[in-house]
């Protein structure tokens, strides 16, 4: 067995993927029998959820450098972040409704819609309602939007104090490399348990959800098309940036974020890129290349907009005007604070659907397909992270023309 344990994690799940697949297919109704250690794989994620976004989010606040450091250009390229973050998830929701991919298979999972209050929407008592009276309180029931907000608000807090509070921000960041490492031993755990899931449900389920999620994939794709091909230009031409010249440049990294799926592995192709090809300062590309490797996701926020309505539609959740905002929230909020988490795409997801009250059903699915939509993903977060490290330079007059035109 050495050969398997040696083997990478996607691979590992690929090959668990298969064989439950071809579990569910032979053995029907039957594969049930395995359904406890799938089970247990989501006890397991839904026991880190709230550490790790509580812990993740507040260390991720504390390591900037200070709250001095966020004007000029810290301001601008954080802002800058913030804002294609939001159009990214705004973009996923349009395509998931323009899609619909979940249409077709409502219930088949079960439903929550009768849990959900569709009373008139009101954005006041939607914010008031993200700020805990009680953070323990949110803690001990779930409430991750309260949750998120009380980490923020901690994170500023600690920030703001730095040496003051230098016990305790140590304590934040050591306890948030406690949390990745316990998602790292459930990850390991997750071949077995996704492919128990996924023999369940092919076993159980049938063709009309393969279809919604062939479905989903286009949806996702074109949403990643949309950001790449359409935002990501209009940024650059509205600051002068030559559209062709630069993606020319950048083409080796967004090659190697392809093949590998790693933001942090094309990290190093980044930086060399943006001073030996686009001209950048090393004060420039230094903070925002790094910052936006671990804090900048458009990608992760399409994907995160196109499944919050796809699991909307399956488990019958009516869609209001409230849920889009929360939507757009969570697609900001855990693309940052999905960084540096091995898996996250799969622990993520299940904090969404928890944030949105929604059970796990369709956790395995997406851990199923994740190999395939982690691509685009992964190319999307790294050219966001150089066209805006490229605006910057090029707002402040910091970047040398001469080398980005040879």
């Amino acid at each position: 067995m050495k050969w398997w344990f040696g083997m990478s994690m996607p691979r590992k799940i690929f090959i668990m993927l298969i064989v439950g697949a071809a579990a569910g297919f032979l053995l029907g109704p039957k594969v049930v029998v395995i359904k406890p250690v799938g089970d247990a794989f989501i006890r397991l994620l839904k026991m880190l959820i709230v550490p790790l976004v509580f812990f993740t989010l507040v260390s991720g606040v504390t390591r900037m450098e200070g709250p001095g450091s966020l004007r000029k250009i810290g301001g601008f390229i954080v802002s800058f972040y913030v804002i294609t973050t939001l159009v990214s998830a705004a973009c996923g929701i349009a395509i998931g409704l323009l899609f619909r991919p979940g249409r077709g298979v409502e219930g088949i999972l079960g439903t929550v819609g009768q849990q959900v209050n569709v009373a008139k929407y009101s954005a006041i008592d939607t914010i008031l309602n993200w700020i805990p009276t009680n953070p323990v309180e949110a803690m001990a029931n779930m409430n991750m939007i309260q949750i998120i907000v009380f980490a923020l608000f901690v994170g500023v807090a600690l920030l703001c104090l730095k040496e003051k509070a230098d016990i305790v921000i140590r304590f934040m960041n050591q306890m948030s490399d406690v949390v990745i490492k316990l998602t790292e031993f459930v990850m390991g755990f997750a071949p077995y348990g996704i492919g128990a899931l996924v023999a369940v449900l092919t076993g159980t389920i049938g063709g009309k959800m393969m279809m919604a999620v062939a479905k989903f994939i286009i949806a996702d794709y074109l949403g990643i098309a949309l950001v790449i091909v359409l935002l990501y230009p209009l940024l650059l031409k509205l600051w002068s940036v030559p559209v062709a010249r630069f993606f020319g440049h950048i083409a080796p990294a967004m090659l190697v974020a392809a093949t590998t799926t790693s933001s942090a592995a094309t990290l190093p192709m980044e930086m060399s890129i943006a001073e030996e090809k686009l001209g950048l300062p090393e004060s420039i590309y230094g903070f925002a290349l790094p910052l936006g490797n671990t804090a900048n996701m458009n990608g992760f926020a399409v994907a995160l907009g196109v499944i919050s309505v796809f699991a909307l539609d399956v488990f019958q959740i009516p869609l209001t005007a409230g849920i889009v905002f929360q939507m757009l929230f969570l697609g900001l909020i855990l693309s940052v604070g999905a960084a540096g988490v091995k898996g996250a795409g799969i622990v993520m997801s299940a904090v969404l659907f928890e944030s949105l009250g929604m059970p796990l059903g369709l956790v395995p699915i997406l851990a199923a397909i994740w190999p395939v939509i982690d691509i685009p993903h992964t190319t999307a977060n790294v050219t966001g992270d150089l066209v805006g490290t490229t605006i910057c330079g090029a707002k402040f007059k910091q970047l040398d023309w001469k080398i980005f035109n040879a």
